[in-house]
C-alpha cells in the first residue's frame, strides 16, 4: 500500500519528514516525496512509458526550478549552440545522470514522442544527447524541462559543463584508484603474512586478527572503488542484459562473501587481496581508457569552446567611428568588428584594411601562423598573432566554419562505428558462454575435487571477462579520430575511418578540388549588343546565388544588383530575371536551350570558333562561360583557375599507397585534360552531371572497387554521397559538407594520404588487439578451469590484457617516423594555402 511506503515511487528518497502525495500510477496507488515526483511519474504513465520503472537502476531527482529554461527561447542563446539541420534544428547536449540503458530509453522515448521533435539520440557511454527539433512547433525550452523534469540535467555541449563533467569523472576515478591502490597494499602485507604463517605456523589468534583487519581494509575499497562495477552489474541484471560488469561483480561478490564467512568462521580461504587487487587493476584499465576517450574528444569540446565571449564592433557616428563591447551573439552578416593584436577572431569574414597573421593551428593543424591581407577570408576561432585589423563579418554564430565543424564532429562522436558494435555483440555472446563455462567448471571440481572448485570457478569468472575485445576497436577508432583531428582532418561519420583503410580508387572533383577554386576573370568576348560593364553586371547579378568557386571570379570585388526568380542548375548553370529581363549563364549547351530556333542555328555556327579559343596553356587551365538573354548570345567569359601546388604531389603520394586515381568534372574535356596532364593523373572523365558522377560511383562499386571521391561543390553532393568514403574540403558547400564522411579542414590536399596511412594503421592496430584479446581469452581460460592460475593472477591477467589493447591503440596519437622510401611516406604537415 501506498501509505505504507518508505521511499518514493519516483525517485527513490526517504518520505521520512516530508509532506507525502499520492497518486494512481500503473493501477495501484503510489507515494511521492514532493509534486515533481508525482508530475514525472505521470508523464511517463501519459507516454506509456511505465516500463522504465522495471528497467532503471535507480531513482531520479526532478530539477524543480524549471524558469531558468525560459532562456533558451531567445534566439540570441539558442542560435550561437544550435544550427540548422535536416529540416530543423539541431544541438548536442551533456545529461548529468545518465547511468544505465534504461536512462537513454526512457529520454529517447520521451523526446522522440514529444510533438516537434524529429530526431532524438541519447549515448550512454558519452554522456551525451542528439537533439533535431522544429523549433516553431515545440521551444527548446520546453525539451530541456521536459528532461529535468525525469531528474537529468541537461546542459549544451561545449560550454564549460563539458570540461566540469570531464574534470568530474576523472577526480572520482582517480578518488577511486587512490583508495584501491592503498587499500590493495595493505591488505596483500596481510596478505603476505598469513601465506607465510600457512608455511611456518602461525598463532591462531594472530591469523584472526590478521583476517579480521583484511576485512576492514578491503570492505572500503570493495564498497567505494568496486561500486561502478557493482552498480553495472546490478544494471544489466535489471535491464535482462549481460554486460561485463556481470563476471566482474559476481567474482567480486563471490570472493569477498566467501572471505568474511571464512573469517566469522575462523577457516578456509580468504580472498580479500585478490579482491582489492581485482578491483584495483580494473580501475588502472578504467583510467586509461578515460584518458584515451578525453583525448579523442578533447578537439570538438576545445573548438566548441573557441570563441570570445565579446566581439569589438565598429560604428560609424557623427563624431566619426565608435568602437562598442557586444555580445557575441549579438554580431551579425554585414557587421565591421576590430580584431585587436592576441585576440580570437570572433566571426568569419574578410578582412578590410591590412596584413596581419593569423595563428589557425586549431581548426588547420598548421602550427606555423600564415599570413593575411586585405579581402582575404578569416575563420572565427584563429588567433590574431600580429597586427590590428578591420573585419567584415559574412558568417557568425552557428553559420560560421567552426560552428559547422564542431556540429559534425559532435554527430560523429554520438555513433559507434561498425566494428565496435560488432565487437561488442561477440562479447556479449562471449559473456554468456563464459558463465556457463564457469558453472560447469564449478561442477566438475565438485566432483573432482571440492576444495579446489571455488578457486577454479573464481579464476574463470575474472580472467575470461572480455574487457579487452570490447576496447580493442572503440579505443583504437577514438584514437584515429583524434590523430586526424591533428593532421587537420575531421572525422564526421564513424565508420569512416574502416572505409578508409579499404579504398582502392580515389575520384577528384576537378573546380575547387584539384584545382584552387580562386578563379579570376580573363578574356571578355563580347557576342551581342551589350557592352562589357553591362555583361559583368548581369553576370554577376546571376552568380551571386551560386557558392561555386566560379561565382566568386563574377562576384569579388562588385556588389551585384539583385537577381529575381532564379534558378540554378547543377553542372550547368544558372538562369534568372535582371532588372525584369531574363538572362541565362553557363555551358554553351545550357545556354542554347534557352534561345529561340533562329538563335540557336546563329549561336551553333559561332559556338566553334569559341571553343576552339579555350585550348590552355601550360600554366593555366581556362573555361569558357557563356551569356545569353531571350534574343541571342551575349558574352563569352574566360575564367583562369590553376592547379593547386600540392596537386601534383598528393596525386603521386596516393598511388605510392596503391591507390587509382581519377577525375570527374563538368568542365570542357580540353580543360580537365590539362589540369590531368599537370597533377599527373591518366584517367579523367569531363562534362559529368551530378547524375553521370553518381553512376561512376556506382558502376565502380559494381565492379568490385570501394572508391573515395573528393569534392567541395553542391553538384559533388550526389556522388559524395554514393561513394564508399566521401571527404570534402573545409570551404565547400554546405551540401557538400553535410554529405561527407571526412572534411580537410586545413583546405590542402597534403592531408589526404596522411588520412589513407593512418587510417590503414588504426586497422591494422585494430586486427592486433582482436587478436591478442582472443589469444589471451581462448589461452587463460582453459590454464584457469584447470586450476592453473589462481585469483589473484587472474585478476592481474584480466587487467594486463586491456591495458595492453589501450596502450596498443594510443600508438595512433604519435606520428610516425618518417621513411624516404616512397612519396608517400615523406608527407608534409598539411599547410593551409595563401589568401
Amino acid at each position: 500500500m501506498a501509505d505504507q511506503a518508505e521511499n518514493c515511487f519516483h525517485c527513490g528518497e526517504s518520505l521520512a519528514g516530508r509532506t507525502v502525495t499520492h497518486a494512481r500510477i500503473a493501477g495501484a496507488q503510489a507515494a511521492f516525496c514532493c509534486p515533481g515526483c508525482q508530475t514525472a511519474a505521470g508523464m511517463i504513465e501519459a507516454l506509456g512509458l511505465s516500463d522504465y520503472y522495471t528497467f532503471r537502476t535507480g531513482g531520479t531527482r526532478p530539477v524543480r526550478d524549471a524558469d531558468e529554461w525560459q532562456a533558451f527561447d531567445d534566439p540570441a542563446v539558442y542560435e550561437p549552440l544550435s544550427r540548422e539541420e535536416g529540416g530543423g534544428r539541431g544541438i548536442t547536449l551533456l545529461i548529468d545522470g545518465l547511468t544505465c540503458a534504461a536512462c537513454s530509453w526512457l529520454l529517447n522515448q520521451v523526446l522522440e514522442r514529444t510533438p516537434g521533435v524529429i530526431r532524438a539520440s541519447v549515448n550512454t557511454a558519452t554522456g551525451r544527447a542528439h537533439l533535431l527539433w522544429r523549433q516553431d512547433q515545440v521551444p527548446l525550452s520546453q525539451l530541456l524541462r521536459n528532461i529535468a523534469r525525469l531528474g537529468y540535467r541537461p546542459s549544451p555541449a561545449g560550454s564549460d559543463a563539458a570540461a566540469a563533467q570531464a574534470r568530474a569523472e576523472r577526480h572520482r576515478l582517480l578518488k577511486r584508484l587512490a583508495v584501491s591502490g592503498l587499500g590493495m597494499m595493505q591488505v596483500m602485507m596481510f596478505a603476505v603474512a598469513l601465506y607465510m604463517g600457512d608455511r611456518t605456523g602461525m598463532d591462531a589468534d594472530i591469523r584472526a586478527y590478521l583476517r579480521i583487519v583484511s576485512l576492514l581494509v578491503s570492505t572500503p575499497v570493495l564498497l567505494y572503488a568496486g561500486w561502478p562495477f557493482m552498480a553495472g552489474a546490478l544494471r544489466a541484471i535489471q535491464a535482462r542484459r549481460i554486460t561485463m560488469d556481470v563476471p566482474v561483480g559476481l567474482a567480486l561478490l563471490l570472493a569477498y562473501s566467501a572471505s568474511v564467512i571464512n573469517t566469522a568462521r575462523h577457516a578456509g580461504e580468504v580472498y580479500f587481496d585478490s579482491v582489492t587487487m581485482f578491483i584495483f587493476f580494473l580501475t588502472v584499465a578504467r583510467y586509461v581508457e578515460m584518458v584515451a576517450r578525453h583525448r579523442s574528444t578533447h578537439l570538438g569540446d576545445a573548438l566548441a569552446r573557441l570563441l570570445p565571449a565579446i566581439a569589438h564592433r565598429v560604428e560609424a557616428g557623427a563624431a566619426g567611428e565608435a568602437i562598442t563591447d557586444v555580445a557575441l551573439a549579438q554580431v551579425g552578416v554585414g557587421d565591421t568588428l576590430l580584431v585587436r593584436s592576441g585576440e580570437i577572431v570572433p566571426a568569419d569574414g574578410e578582412i578590410l584594411d591590412t596584413w596581419t597573421r593569423l595563428d589557425e593551428s586549431m581548426l588547420t593543424g598548421e602550427s606555423l601562423p600564415v599570413a593575411r591581407g586585405p579581402r582575404a577570408r578569416v575563420a572565427a576561432g584563429t588567433f590574431n598573432v600580429e597586427a590590428p585589423f578591420r573585419m567584415r563579418v559574412a558568417a557568425a554564430g552557428g553559420a560560421t566554419i567552426l560552428a559547422g565543424i564542431t556540429a559534425l564532429l559532435s554527430r560523429a562522436q554520438s555513433e559507434r562505428p561498425r566494428l565496435t558494435r560488432e565487437a561488442d555483440r561477440t562479447a556479449s555472446r562471449f559473456l554468456a558462454r563464459v558463465l556457463l563455462v564457469a558453472a560447469l567448471v564449478c561442477a566438475v571440481w565438485l566432483y573432482v575435487n571440492p576444495a579446489r572448485a571455488f578457486d577454479a570457478t573464481l579464476a574463470v569468472l575474472v580472467v575470461a571477462c572480455p574487457c579487452a575485445l570490447s576496447l580493442a576497436t572503440l579505443v583504437a577508432m577514438a584514437s584515429a579520430t583524434a590523430a586526424l583531428a591533428r593532421r587537420g582532418i575531421l572525422v564526421t561519420h564513424a565508420d569512416a575511418i574502416e572505409g578508409l583503410a579499404q579504398v582502392d580508387q580515389v575520384l577528384f572533383d576537378k573546380t575547387g578540388t584539384l584545382t584552387g577554386g580562386q578563379m579570376t576573370l580573363g578574356e571578355v568576348k563580347l557576342l551581342g549588343e551589350i557592352d562589357r560593364e553591362d555583361c559583368l553586371a548581369v553576370a554577376a547579378a546571376l552568380e551571386a546565388a551560386s557558392e561555386h568557386p566560379i561565382a566568386r571570379a563574377f562576384t569579388q570585388g562588385r556588389t551585384p544588383c539583385p537577381a529575381t526568380q532564379v534558378r540554378i542548375l547543377p553542372g550547368e548553370g544558372i538562369e534568372g530575371q535582371v532588372a525584369g529581363r531574363s538572362y541565362r549563364i553557363g555551358t554553351s549547351a545550357f545556354v542554347a536551350r534557352g534561345l529561340p530556333p533562329t538563335a540557336q542555328r546563329a549561336a551553333q555556327g559561332a559556338m566553334p570558333n569559341l571553343t576552339a579559343a579555350h585550348k590552355a596553356s601550360a600554366d593555366e587551365s581556362l573555361e569558357g562561360i557563356v551569356l545569353s538573354d531571350a534574343q541571342g548570345l551575349l558574352a563569352q567569359f574566360t575564367l583562369r583557375d590553376a592547379p593547386r601546388p600540392e596537386a601534383r604531389e598528393t596525386v603521386a603520394a596516393l598511388r605510392a599507397l596503391g591507390l587509382a586515381v581519377e577525375i570527374l568534372s563538368g568542365d570542357a574535356p580540353s580543360t580537365v585534360a590539362e589540369v590531368a596532364r599537370l597533377c599527373g593523373i591518366d584517367r579523367h572523365a569531363a562534362r559529368q552531371s551530378p547524375a553521370d558522377k553518381l553512376e561512376h560511383v556506382r558502376k565502380m562499386g559494381a565492379q568490385g572497387h570501394f572508391p573515395a571521391m573528393v569534392g567541395d561543390g553542391i553538384n559533388d553532393a550526389p556522388s559524395l554521397g554514393g561513394a564508399g568514403v566521401s571527404i570534402a574540403m573545409s570551404r565547400g558547400s554546405a551540401l557538400a559538407l553535410a554529405s561527407a564522411d571526412l572534411i580537410l579542414v586545413s583546405d590542402s590536399l597534403r592531408a589526404l594520404p596522411q588520412a589513407v596511412s593512418l587510417a590503414r594503421r588504426a586497422h591494422r592496430i585494430m586486427k592486433q588487439n582482436l587478436l591478442w584479446a582472443a589469444a589471451y581469452n581462448l589461452c587463460a581460460m582453459p590454464l584457469a578451469a584447470i586450476g592453473w592460475v589462481p585469483p589473484w593472477l587472474a585478476a592481474i591477467g584480466m587487467s594486463t590484457s586491456s591495458i595492453i589493447v589501450v596502450l596498443n591503440s594510443l600508438r595512433l596519437m604519435r606520428d610516425p617516423p618518417l621513411r624516404a622510401r616512397t612519396a608517400a611516406t615523406v608527407l608534409k604537415p598539411a599547410l593551409p594555402r595563401e589568401a
